[in-house]
């Protein structure tokens, strides 16, 4: 449901309940005569779940960006979101099917994971990318796919994503995986160099893995190129996905029905050692409170005059929150295209997580924990 779809229904809801909704005229702004909204299925929904979107719907209207968010409390499957059916760039959170695409080939006896390969300069990629210095000071580096995989979801890696991606069977494996498993919502792109040369309106080079070559190369694509094909991207991402969609994904991985029992641990376990991101969601968690999560940041249009921000495509964080008592929450927060400032995205998704941590102390009847006030610093 988008925001404006989204907020008009409530409004319709309030009206209806007021008997005006028969005289008010009020439509979708689509200019066509719908249905009314179906208050008896709003009504069912439980009171918690009503109060979290809401608050979910204020975080969304009072930031200045395209947002979905979606949260699936995993113990009743119930889901809260805001423009969770909207198609948002994953970025680097599409490192999760890759990596669920290895390890069901593992439990199917398909791969091993103790498997070795070796990087060279001609299987470098772009942007972030550790392993790019390991090779470039040692002519290739070496490692089993269990280690690309472990380096592609805790350092979001791109190369070690591309070896482990190249290693199941490229980008058709992984979208023939997506259908296997029945999750729908979630595309998945060409890959780490076609999809990022083409955001840019450039073509792949190799020499573009080198140092900043790929920036100074955007660089002397002409502004309506890049703005032209920036646009296409955000408006139709290659590699979109649907934020409820992922929420539910990641509620299956959790629950250990996407993969097998040891598979499922391995992956959250990495998951919870993500080191990117560290003041998205999880620079939000209460105390007491966990996170196994995957971070995905897309380019900057920075076509715009020196101290000015321009324009990003794909800002996330997705993953499973864990309560003190265990409960959990699968939660994603996409912001497929803002200005704003990192901080106030920051703040936006510490927003969201304390918006799940009061949902959760509200549908589980426990008091909310209270912070002590800082104390003062003494002279």
């Amino acid at each position: 449901m988008t925001l404006l779809h989204r907020t008009l229904t409530r409004f319709a809801l309030s009206l209806a309940a007021l008997g005006l909704a028969a005289c008010s005229g009020l439509g979708t702004g689509s200019g066509e005569s719908e249905s009314p909204p179906d208050a008896s299925a709003e009504e069912s929904r439980p009171a918690e779940l009503l109060a979290l979107e809401d608050r979910l719907t204020a975080i969304g209207l009072g930031f200045d960006g395209y947002l979905g968010i979606a949260v699936v409390d995993l113990d009743n499957g119930e889901l809260a979101a805001l423009n969770g059916e909207e198609w948002f760039p994953q970025q680097s959170v599409s490192k999760l099917w890759v990596a669920i695409a290895a390890l069901d080939e593992a439990d199917a006896g398909e791969l091993d994971l103790g498997e070795t390969a070796t990087v060279s300069f001609e299987d470098l990629t772009l942007f972030y990318q550790p392993v790019r210095k390991l090779v470039l000071a040692n002519g290739s580096f070496a490692a089993s796919y269990e280690e690309f995989i472990r380096r592609a979801l805790t350092e979001s890696d791109n190369t070690a994503n591309d070896m482990v991606l190249r290693r199941v069977g490229g980008p058709d494996a992984v979208r023939d995986m997506l259908a296997a498993k029945e999750l729908p919502g979630i595309r998945f792109g060409p890959g780490e160099r076609a999809m990022q040369s083409s955001i840019a309106a450039m073509e792949w080079r190799q020499l573009y893995a080198l140092e900043e070559n790929f920036f100074k190369a955007r660089k002397l694509v002409p502004v309506a190129a890049r703005r032209e094909a920036f646009d296409a991207y955000v408006t139709d991402p290659v590699d979109g996905a649907q934020p409820a969609a992922i929420a539910r994904a990641l509620a299956r991985l959790a629950q250990g029905k996407l993969l097998g029992p040891e598979a499922s641990a391995r992956m959250l376990g990495w998951l919870g050692e993500v080191k990117s991101g560290p003041n998205r969601l999880k620079g939000g968690l209460p105390e007491g409170w966990g996170i196994a999560h995957k971070t995905g940041t897309g380019q900057v249009l920075d076509i715009v005059p020196p101290g000015v921000i321009g324009e990003q495509a794909g800002y996330n964080d997705v993953g499973i929150l864990t309560a003190p008592d265990g409960r959990r929450y699968a939660v994603a927060v996409m912001i497929g295209r803002t200005k704003r400032p990192v901080p106030e995205r920051m703040d936006l998704m510490h927003a969201v997580v304390a918006a799940v941590a009061d949902y959760h102390y509200a549908v589980t009847g426990q008091p909310r924990p209270q912070v002590p006030p800082p104390q003062e610093m003494i002279p």
